[in-house]
């Protein structure tokens, strides 16, 4: 990329917003994704997408009955919604209901999906209105999405950081964390709510098909070489913010879905660190073995 090209692309308020967005994302998708992957629930941010798009459509329908413009006005408040409410109810379900958790994310995938397909046809739309929203897009971030963003990143960051010391607990023991009277069952509600707002916040970003790859991929790419709760976190947020921004850097000069874009690098740098770190412990075993047959010696 010439430098020419770089300015033209921080010039334009399109790209203005849409690095703001990013950034955000790229911050408040990996807190929330340390706390799902730490409790087992990395699937969880695919599950709340996929109803996500249930309330895009609803939002739609929902603009068109009050003739609202442009049509999609209230899809992302819409989406908001849908995904609170289905994130509570997944956790309802886990904790008191007789389906599994695996079951109760089966179900919220198909019908979220079926749902948005069905509900964007009875608002007036097509599926081709929803790609989108399943893809990410930089051209459909509106200042009123990257007001949306800023709000409720800085939500998801408040809640993720400040309570970091409650929810690592709850995380990483959930018996332990009742012993010691924290509320858990609050706890839970929060963790599932924050996961369903950072759904929202990176939908028009990377889209609610791959918005679970950036909050789980940087916290596993993180994961292989910190060795701390914190320290993971922090490094997750850093990939997050770089692999997001060079994404949509690239994209800018590629033809290509910024979503699937910031996507691809997180896999590739995550196959590379795996690579690298694999390659690491194995040189130290030899080491430590030729240490000790030195020593016998």
């Amino acid at each position: 990329m010439t430098v020419t090209t770089l300015t033209e692309m921080l010039s334009s308020p399109l790209m203005q917003r849409a690095l703001i967005v990013a950034v955000l994302v790229g911050l408040a998708a990996p807190v929330v994704g340390t706390y799902l992957v730490q409790r087992g629930l990395a699937l969880l941010g695919d599950g709340i997408g996929h109803i996500a798009l249930t309330g895009v459509a609803l939002g739609w329908l929902a603009g068109a009955a009050a003739h609202a413009s442009p049509r999609d006005a209230w899809a992302i408040p819409g989406a908001i919604i849908a995904s609170v409410l289905g994130a509570i109810s997944i956790e309802l379900i886990r904790a008191r209901g007789r389906t599994r958790g695996d079951v109760a994310l089966a179900i919220l995938f198909y019908g979220g999906i079926a749902g948005g397909v069905l509900l964007i046809r009875v608002a007036g739309g097509t599926t081709t209105n929803l790609t989108s929203y399943l893809f990410g897009s930089i051209a459909t971030v509106s200042v009123s999405d990257a007001w949306f963003t800023i709000v409720l990143a800085s939500g998801v960051l408040l809640v993720g950081l400040g309570l970091r010391g409650p929810l690592f607990a709850l995380s990483h023991d959930e018996e332990f964390a009742r012993a010691i009277g924290l509320p858990t069952a609050a706890l839970n509600v929060t963790v599932a709510v924050v996961a369903a707002l950072t759904v929202s916040v990176s939908m028009r970003v990377v889209g609610a098909l791959l918005v679970s790859a950036v909050m789980i991929v940087p916290v596993a790419i993180a994961q292989l070489v910190s060795y701390s709760f914190r320290q993971t976190m922090h490094l997750a947020m850093g990939i997050g913010v770089m692999a997001c921004v060079a994404g949509l850097t690239i994209t800018y000069v590629v033809a290509a879905s910024p979503g699937a874009m910031i996507v691809v690098l997180l896999v590739v740098a995550y196959t590379a660190v795996a690579l690298v770190s694999g390659l690491a412990r194995a040189a130290a075993r030899r080491g430590r073995s030729r240490s000790r047959k030195e020593a016998r010696v």
